[in-house]
């Protein structure tokens, strides 16, 4: 049975090495990106869009509140606290995304929680404005009408 030469051996090692350490600096250079957009998107524009949702619902005689929880926002029922919308930075796993959390209180400890990218074929940096209202525009009425 033939075998492998130690410096074959020794050279496909370190060359997958290095392709692991590209890997990583690729992604730890991606997830940097992410939180410098997620870090002036969230005050200058997920946070006043979340705003202006409320108080267009607030209009309409539905009351909501604007959370701002550990670096999110959350539209939050006045009337229970488990049904909210939120938008977060997910760097859990993967590419970073910008997920979307729709929480719905079912009344006595029943709750169904989803999650969804805001915009799936984007990357964090590049998500717009109109792409979070694209998402509160779909999301919202699920809020209050069951």
């Amino acid at each position: 049975m033939p075998r492998m030469d130690v410096s074959e051996l020794r050279k496909r090692i370190l060359h997958a090495l290095d392709d692991a350490r590209r890997d990583a600096e690729g992604r730890r250079q991606h997830r940097g990106d992410a939180e410098k957009h997620w870090d002036r998107f969230l005050p200058a524009t997920a946070v006043p869009l979340f705003r202006q949702a409320a108080a267009v619902l607030k209009a309409e005689g539905h009351l909501f509140s604007v959370h701002t929880p550990a670096s999110s926002v959350r539209l939050v029922s006045d009337g229970s606290q488990e049904t909210y919308l939120e938008v977060v930075l997910d760097l859990s796993e993967g590419a970073p995304k910008m997920l979307g959390r729709l929480s719905i209180s079912r009344g006595r400890g029943r709750q169904s929680l989803e999650e969804q990218p805001i915009a799936p074929d984007k990357a964090v940096v590049d998500i717009t404005e109109d792409d979070l209202a694209r998402f509160l525009v779909t999301e919202v009425p699920r809020l209050i009408v069951r």
